[in-house]
């Protein structure tokens, strides 16, 4: 049988338009459908690439029987959490007060006005291990619904008025001795051994690694470098890095970076090309900017449409089985490469005859061998023969916030190594968005098979001004900058709270649900409120707007605030608060006919506003026919000179 998705774009919904469940889109005709027939509804949200949401869907919305009770007693509702992050960030904050934790696939039970009263994650068909069935909960849940509908709906309106909080914002000055708080704090949660901050599951969390990579250069913190570094060589050397396709996975599993998460997500391996493309610029350590220049490889060859779009992820499962297409025989390398070779390409990554992964082998190099092309030849032979291996499912929807940070991170990729094919690829992708999700300054949330999703919500413009922002700093081109201020101010119409502070996820163009969230902590991916810190900040420093300088002041102060307690959760505000508090150098450079603009490029600084015009003007001219700086700091400009500036 087939259900309302069919006629969708989300590659997740269509995962499910064949499943014996009836299920709907989010959509006015579910909810109408529910109270009319007297029904509670289950809401299901996920995203196409997520392993226990397989495991779910093939236990139970495959099964006839389970679909039977849902279908009787349940209006159904499937949703994506990459196309509708507000229903995402309004469940998932019930359902962390509801259970403690939270996930995907997040479970929802609630009633037709949309108010839930019970939630949890993945459930099992059968009660085991002290988790309850599926099957079970829903004919517990029909009873109640039946017996003690008062008690459920008492329930409801509680959790959604809890839910429904306002901030209570007192406008006071940016707090300067956050970031050093913060530093110390990640000094205690260093793991010294195997790198990274806390124990398992490790998260990358880069924009952390971007953060202490630029207090370190400010302040000149050699241990915070130190731990930078060790914890990008640890993730390079782990088994999160493909080291036959090249990109990163979405965690490790273990403290020691060896066993992933297997899915790769746009937004991770953007991240990640940020913050080794930083340090590369703090240290010259050759195998940071190989480490960066690889992950783009993978981009470039896996993630990217024909237009110059970027793909939003790629799957951890194939064949049923999740990590089976990253994972090696020892006798199976040797018979592609044969035994000499493959003998050496198996001492080289640690793999054993007895598997380093559940008698697999994962390729690493955390047995400390030094990073080396040598079996470049081989890596090529294994990537196509892999390729034989079941494809994996592509997540081929294009979203405006994931292509918005990669095209930052490829700016900054080529901001350190002057290469054009990085610059030329964020020129392209700017070029989609624009041409397929933005309508004048209205952004949209995703693009698929020629439709478009939602009107988009904060983060798609935070991320998409920052990505403006980027290019402009390594193009000079005016108009870059003048349409992130045009984004700017549409967000701020939309999305700002006047009376609380801060910016909501949900703008005036957007459906009204329950509550109206108001996300500012740094996970997996920085917070639009922290994106817009960062935007404001740059934008004020770039255009000399005194009025934007003062919007930039109160959502610096705003988001003070809410990281006073716990300020390493909130990196990316850190490193806008940097920015304020140091404002960058100013560097107009005069170039000569002799020289290059992207090899110039690469010998810039990375914390300075560069600006290098088209033509030479009387302002700025070329002495002794050689490129000459003209370089202003703390509103003091020095002599114009030849000798380049390179510092971090």
């Amino acid at each position: 049988m087939s259900n309302h998705l069919k006629k969708q774009s989300s590659p997740y919904l269509l995962q499910h338009a064949g499943n014996p469940v009836d299920w709907y889109p989010w959509c006015e005709e579910a909810f109408e459908k529910a109270a009319i027939e007297d029904k509670p509804i289950f809401l299901s949200i996920g995203y196409s690439t997520c392993h226990w949401c397989h495991v779910m869907a093939h236990e139970s919305f495959e099964d006839a029987e389970t679909a039977r009770l849902l279908n009787q007693h349940f209006i159904c509702i499937k949703v994506d959490r990459e196309e509708r992050p507000d229903i995402d960030s309004v469940y998932m904050t019930f359902c962390q007060a509801f259970t403690g934790s939270g996930g995907w696939p997040m479970s929802i039970f609630m009633t037709a006005e949309q108010k839930p009263f019970f939630a949890g994650t993945y459930f099992p068909p059968e009660t085991q291990f002290g988790r309850i069935g599926f099957r079970e909960l829903l004919l517990r849940i029909v009873e109640k619904w039946q017996s003690n509908r008062e008690g459920l709906l008492q329930t409801a309106e509680a959790i959604a008025d809890s839910i429904k909080a306002e901030d209570k914002f007192s406008d006071d000055k940016p707090d300067k001795k956050l970031p050093e708080f913060a530093v110390e704090m990640f000094f205690q949660r260093f793991d010294k051994k195997y790198g990274g901050f806390g124990s398992a599951p490790k998260f990358p969390m880069p924009h952390n690694l971007v953060f202490l990579t630029l207090y370190a250069r400010l302040f000149e913190n050699e241990q915070a470098l130190e731990q930078v570094e060790i914890t990008l060589d640890k993730m390079r050397r782990g088994g999160i890095f493909d080291y036959i396709g090249y990109g990163f996975s979405r965690y490790s599993t273990d403290d020691y970076f060896l066993i992933p998460h297997f899915e790769k997500m746009l937004y991770d391996n953007a991240l990640m090309i940020l913050a080794y493309s930083a340090a590369y610029k703090a240290t010259g350590e050759k195998r940071l900017l190989d480490t960066a220049k690889k992950t783009a490889e993978y981009i470039f060859r896996e993630m990217t449409g024909e237009n110059g779009e970027f793909y939003s992820a790629q799957d951890a499962d194939s064949e049923g089985e999740e990590g089976r297409f990253y994972i090696w025989d020892y006798d199976e390398v040797c018979k592609i490469l044969g035994d000499e070779k493959g003998n050496a390409f198996c001492e080289y990554f640690g793999m054993t005859e007895e598997g380093n992964f559940e008698g697999k082998n994962i390729p690493n190099l955390l047995n400390g061998n030094e990073f080396s092309d040598q079996f470049h030849q081989e890596i090529e032979k294994l990537y196509h023969y892999r390729k034989s291996r079941m494809k994996l499912h592509l997540d081929d929807k294009v979203l405006t916030s994931w292509n918005a940070l990669m095209i930052c991170a490829l700016s900054m990729l080529y901001r350190v190594t002057g290469e054009e094919c990085y610059l030329e690829a964020a020129i392209k992708a700017e070029e989609f968005l624009e041409n397929h999700l933005i309508k004048g300054n209205i952004l949209y949330v995703s693009f698929r098979d020629g439709k478009l999703s939602v009107k988009g919500f904060l983060d798609d413009y935070a991320y998409y001004t920052a990505a403006l922002i980027s290019l402009y700093e390594v193009t000079s081109n005016a108009e870059y900058l003048e349409h992130a201020g045009q984004i700017c101010k549409e967000a701020e119409k939309q999305f700002k709270d006047e009376k609380g502070g801060g910016y909501y996820l949900c703008g005036t163009k957007n459906d009204s649900l329950i509550s109206r969230p108001k996300e500012t902590y740094d996970g997996a991916l920085p917070s639009g409120n922290s994106v817009m810190a960062y935007c404001l900040v740059r934008l004020s420093q770039l255009t000399g707007d005194t009025d934007i300088r003062e919007k930039a002041r109160g959502q610096l102060a705003f988001m003070s605030v809410k990281a006073s307690s716990y300020p390493v959760g909130y990196s990316m505000f850190l490193t806008a608060l940097l920015f304020y508090i140091y404002p960058p150098k100013k560097i107009t450079v005069a170039l000569s006919k002799n020289d290059n603009v992207h090899e110039i490029m690469t010998h810039l600084p990375l914390y300075a506003d560069i600006r290098i015009p088209v033509q030479e003007s009387e302002e700025y001219k070329v002495l002794n026919d050689r490129t000459t700086y003209y370089i202003c700091e703390n509103y003091t400009c020095l002599p114009p000179t030849n000798r380049t500036p390179f510092l971090y």
